[in-house]
């Protein structure tokens, strides 16, 4: 067990990746105080539930995770909400899990898969194929094994040398291979290897690498193919790198101290373009809540730069002084 070791090869690709990736985060750390406001932060971990349930055909969306985040109800069945209710659980403690424990992931398991599996938290004891559209694309270790591969799994994660960064995608890949549980293999898989990218630099805990991930749905499954037929996760994890520098690159670089200066500015821009523009879409716009956006029109109000014009819903906003640069 002690001499466990995935198989990989380090490629020039994967250097040259990692060094991008560390180099966009310097950047995304130098340019702001603080990378990700409270706000996008709710917003992008939004963006990552609605990704990663969306890979596995659960379609209810933003709005309406949103919604189910805010503890209203909403239209769908009693199994997509489930899903939704598991990923906030599961996610909602990314910041507590500790890495390199199994226990840590089986208890993230638990609150996945509560409300959908029985044995939510504890291993198969059913063999299972993986499918693909063309038929079963592979077929996991015995159920047998499970319990002693993830350990193995474990003890790599935890004593290996390599950079956390490789790690989290070797281990996301040797996760979907071992498929330790009945359901719910990539909804983990893909948390786990956030939680390994958290532990090496904890803004990742705010960045939406699953809804990337999501928009190559179809590349992340055939790198998962392609890594099975070589016989080692290097495919894999050239594509994983690939998809963390694009998670950071679309990060909003905002200074927070900046912000509500530009905010403001940016309000009357669009208000004197469109002045009957609402709310609801100004918060859109601007990536803010509806409540953050009322304080900033009474701000302006106040600083006699705009008045209203008619009632909320029919009247529009009338710039009295645009401010200048």
């Amino acid at each position: 067990m002690s001499g466990y070791k995935p198989l990989y090869t380090l490629t020039s690709k994967m250097l040259h990746l990692s060094t991008q990736i560390s180099e966009a985060l310097t950047n995304l750390e130098h340019n702001t105080k603080e990378a990700i406001p409270p706000i996008l932060r709710k917003k992008n971990r939004i963006k990552t539930l609605a990704g990663t349930l969306e890979i596995e055909g659960n379609f209810l969306g933003e709005e309406k995770i949103t919604a189910i985040l805010d503890g209203k109800r909403v239209l769908g069945t009693m199994l997509e909400v489930a899903e939704v209710e598991g990923a906030i659980a599961a996610y909602s403690q990314m910041e507590s899990y500790r890495y390199d424990k199994l226990d840590d992931l089986l208890k993230a398991h638990e609150l996945m898969m509560k409300g959908i599996l029985k044995s939510a938290g504890s291993f198969r004891n059913v063999n299972v194929g993986v499918g693909s559209s063309e038929g079963v694309s592979h077929v996991a270790p015995p159920f047998e094994r499970v319990p002693e591969l993830m350990q193995q799994l474990f003890n790599w994660l935890a004593k290996s040398d390599e950079h956390l960064l490789i790690k989290s995608c070797v281990f996301h890949y040797e996760f979907e291979f071992i498929h330790p549980f009945s359901d719910g293999n990539g909804r983990i898989g893909r948390l786990w290897q956030s939680v390994i990218l958290h532990r090496w630099k904890p803004i990742f805990a705010s960045m939406p690498t699953e809804s990337i991930i999501r928009d190559h749905q179809d590349a992340y499954y055939h790198a998962l193919e392609v890594a099975g037929s070589d016989g080692e996760s290097t495919p894999f994890v050239e594509f994983m790198l690939e998809m963390i520098l694009q998670t950071i690159q679309n990060v909003p670089k905002n200074d927070p101290d900046n912000v509500p200066k530009d905010r403001l500015e940016s309000i009357l821009e669009h208000l004197a373009k469109t002045p009957d523009m609402s709310v609801r879409k100004l918060s859109e716009i601007l990536l803010v809540s509806d409540k953050t956006i009322k304080r900033d029109l009474e701000k302006l109000k106040e600083q006699k730069k705009i008045e209203r014009i008619g009632s909320n819903r029919k009247g529009y906003w009338k710039i009295i002084e645009i401010q200048k640069n």
